[in-house]
């Protein structure tokens, strides 16, 4: 009789999808200024808050994107608040109206030149970013940030992340892989905190091998397209790849010696979405245990 093997990898699935249905809402671990993109949005010139619409629009282009500010500004503005729009952020528009004047001529009489002047209002369109997408802005609220990392490096985590190759810049307050600029953004280390379910240590590296599987997946490396499958819902299923593939990493890393209930709380969110196909797991866990082989094959 053979004995069938033993795959870590899809223990960690498993135990993953039991804890699921016991998993509370998922929670960043790391500070991020202003309390959450649902404060109503707010111009970086004036103070005021935005109105109508554009409240809307503003909240949408948050959720999208993950901003965590509700400060929003033109490109000139935030350059007049000595901030600069980071390379390759894209803007979200806002619509504002102003008022003209014109004339008709059907209504003009020589003798009375105000005679036929009309005015209304028309619609014009302003580009503005997010204070996430922007460098040398301080709200004040980073006054309460300590002033270095509240963990020690994990040198087995940092030399892995170097040996891929990857461009990592830690700075600001998303966590995200850029592939117009083939890049890893990053949390500031000393925003990590950690919640009741995972340490400050581990929530850094965790997320950053999140990111790093999105990374592995670019044209220029896996390839990895899951649209032609999964239509409109690739892109919650890239997220399941990455969490499943930093689970595994983490394990690999010894970052963490059993599956953590955060990684069932983020999960959670996109398997809700999958439901409508009960093979979709088992694509992710071979897609996620794909990349973190890839990625672990960059070390020397």
């Amino acid at each position: 009789m053979t004995t069938q093997k033993f795959d870590i990898h899809q223990e960690i699935t498993n135990r993953i999808v039991d804890a699921i249905e016991s998993a509370g809402d998922f929670k960043l671990p790391w500070t991020r200024s202003h309390g959450g993109s649902f404060l109503r949005p707010a111009n970086i010139a004036s103070g005021n808050p935005y109105n109508g619409v554009n409240i809307l629009s503003l909240w949408v282009s948050a959720m999208a994107s993950d901003y965590p500010s509700n400060i929003w500004g033109t490109y000139r503005q935030w350059q007049a608040r000595g901030a600069q729009v980071k390379r390759g952020e894209k803007s979200s528009l806002v619509v504002f109206y102003k008022q003209i004047t014109y004339r008709d001529d059907h209504d003009h009489d020589d003798g009375d030149d105000d005679q036929g002047a009309n005015e209304r209002l028309i619609a014009k369109a302003s580009h503005v970013f997010n204070a996430a997408q922007v460098e040398g802005y301080v709200p004040e609220a980073e006054a309460e940030l300590p002033e270095a990392p509240v963990f020690d490096p994990i040198i087995a985590a940092e030399e892995f992340a170097r040996a891929t190759g990857a461009q990592i810049r830690e700075e600001g307050m998303r966590a995200c892989f850029i592939p117009s600029l083939d890049e890893i953004h990053m949390p500031e280390r000393r925003r990590f905190t950690g919640t009741e379910t995972i340490s400050a240590s581990e929530s850094f590296y965790a997320t950053l091998c999140h990111e790093l599987v999105h990374w592995s997946g670019a044209k220029t490396r896996l390839k990895r397209d899951l649209s032609g499958r999964f239509g409109s819902e690739s892109y919650a299923m890239e997220e399941l790849v990455a969490e499943l593939g930093a689970a595994f990493l983490c394990s690999d890393l010894k970052i963490t010696p059993e599956t953590r209930v955060d990684h069932a709380q983020y999960i959670a969110n996109w398997l809700r979405v999958l439901k409508s196909d009960k093979k979709a797991i088992f694509t992710a866990a071979s897609k996620a245990s794909e990349a973190a082989k890839w990625l672990a094959e960059r070390r020397p």
